[in-house]
């Protein structure tokens, strides 16, 4: 598992369970039906526009049968790569000061 983490370091989980959900051929909303969700909140998780929760991680890895932890863990790795480009992008000088 580290080694495909280290490959979808900065890569929302939404993405990955979109792919993982096309693999097995099951479309969101009948995923969404079988775990219990509202289609949208998976919807909204696949296209990048919400963040993973444990709860919903969990409930995902137990249908999956993929390694528990794992969504998580991908959140994170999407929030630190998300916190080093706003940062990177706010540490530029002001240069507009100097016309």
């Amino acid at each position: 598992m580290q080694e495909q983490l280290s490959i979808l370091k900065g890569i929302h989980p939404g993405i990955v369970l979109e792919r993982e959900l096309r693999k097995r051929n099951l479309t969101k909303r009948e995923f969404a039906q079988f775990i219990n969700e509202y289609p949208q909140t998976l919807g909204a998780i696949t296209k990048g526009k919400r963040n993973m929760n444990i709860w919903l991680a969990l409930k995902i890895e137990h249908a999956l049968n993929i390694e528990e932890g794992y969504f998580m863990i991908l959140q994170v790795y999407y929030d630190i790569q998300e916190e080093k480009r706003k940062r990177s992008a706010n540490q530029l000088p002001d240069l507009s000061k100097f016309d």
